[in-house]
């Protein structure tokens, strides 16, 4: 068995999907002992990544990492060494990885949590303000539809008497018309 330590640094090589990459890598290969971290050294972006497997594994794990990552990562170098500490079991990795997406996650759902909590108020008072319109519009309509009622009747009215001042108007029309007619024709006469 062997143990090896790599260095991978870039400018980019965080938050790209690197560590699942690598760890992804090494659960299809069947080694039992792995951790990979995100750090900084010198400032710069960097994954340290522990291995503790057999030559092959090592070899094939050592191609991979020298061939592929992911799309958006930007690596500046990539070091190999020895190490002689422990490496622990895998799954304390994929722990912590939980727990590392359980602390991105949590503020989002609180976010989430709190724009619901104030969505649902406006809903509310909207749906409470919308209930006094229509209220408002029934009490409107009822209104508008008593005084369509009035309206009619007076319009009503008012067609009867206009009936009856027009007939008024054309009977005194006629009288003066009758009249005009006996003074012009004693007019004529003179």
């Amino acid at each position: 068995m062997q143990k090896l330590k790599f260095k991978i640094n870039g400018s980019k090589v965080h938050n790209v999907g690197y560590r699942v990459l690598l760890v992804n890598k090494v659960l299809s290969m069947g080694v039992n002992n792995f951790n990979i971290f995100n750090t900084f050294l010198n400032e710069t972006q960097a994954i340290i990544v522990l291995i503790e497997a057999n030559d092959e594994a090592i070899e094939e794990f050592k191609n991979y990492v020298t061939e592929f990552k992911p799309e958006e990562a930007i690596v500046e170098n990539i070091s190999f060494e020895e190490y002689n500490n422990t490496v622990p079991p895998i799954e304390r990795v994929m722990q912590s990885f939980q727990m590392e997406q359980w602390g991105k996650g949590i503020p989002i759902l609180m976010k989430i949590a709190e724009k619901l909590d104030t969505n649902t108020s406006i809903l509310k008072e909207n749906t409470s303000l919308l209930k006094e319109n229509t209220s408002v519009l029934k009490d409107f309509k009822s209104e508008t539809n008593n005084n369509l009622g009035d309206l009619k009747g007076i319009m009503e009215k008012h067609d009867v008497d206009a009936s009856k001042r027009i007939s008024s108007i054309k009977k005194e029309i006629s009288e003066l018309k009758d009249r005009l007619s006996n003074v012009e024709m004693a007019v004529s006469a003179l």
